[in-house]
């Protein structure tokens, strides 16, 4: 079982930096659908997960025709959107061992197709957020808030509870 993020023709190389650190860190799939806005060999990108990128399992799909071919159980694709009426706090993600779960998160500026949207609508959920002040929160923002949840839910799997430091690094 694995947890997967999955961007839809990220733009913007800071975000999909953050959100390979973020992978990096949660032992989390990162699944990046062409095209891209931006090189793999950016400079930004390297600079927000650097250090990181080489410790990301990422799996880079030519369009999201052959993105949903790899989705082998539909009851575990979750699409997130301001849109959404399900809050991302309401499903359960604890069936580890039932296969991988999938977070897709559209690109920055204009988010997944409507189309896709419409046809798996009940497959969409959402973080709460005041409208009247923000167009959107950051996108590595949100998948981070994201799969902390699926992450607690699933009692933070395979991950270390505390790290233990030498006294000189704790002042």
């Amino acid at each position: 079982m694995a947890n997967h993020i999955v961007l839809f023709e990220p733009l913007m190389p800071a975000n999909t930096g953050n959100i390979a650190r973020t992978c990096a860190g949660t032992d989390t799939t990162l699944d990046l659908i062409e095209p891209l806005g931006f090189s793999v060999d950016d400079a930004h990108l390297k600079r927000a997960g650097l250090d990181y990128w080489d410790k990301v399992n990422i799996v880079y799909h030519d369009n999201l025709a052959a993105f949903m071919a790899t989705v082998h159980d539909m009851s575990r694709l979750f699409l997130v959107s301001k849109f959404a009426d399900q809050a991302y706090t309401d499903p359960n993600y604890t069936d580890v061992a039932g296969g991988d779960f999938y977070f897709m998160f559209g690109k920055e500026t204009t988010g997944l197709p409507e189309p896709f949207m419409r046809q798996h609508s009940e497959k969409a959920i959402r973080i709460p957020q005041d409208d009247s002040h923000i167009r959107a929160l950051n996108l590595s923002n949100s998948a981070a808030i994201v799969i902390y949840e699926v992450l607690r839910q699933q009692n933070f799997n395979n991950l270390e509870r505390s790290h233990h430091y030498e006294n000189d690094k704790l002042k």
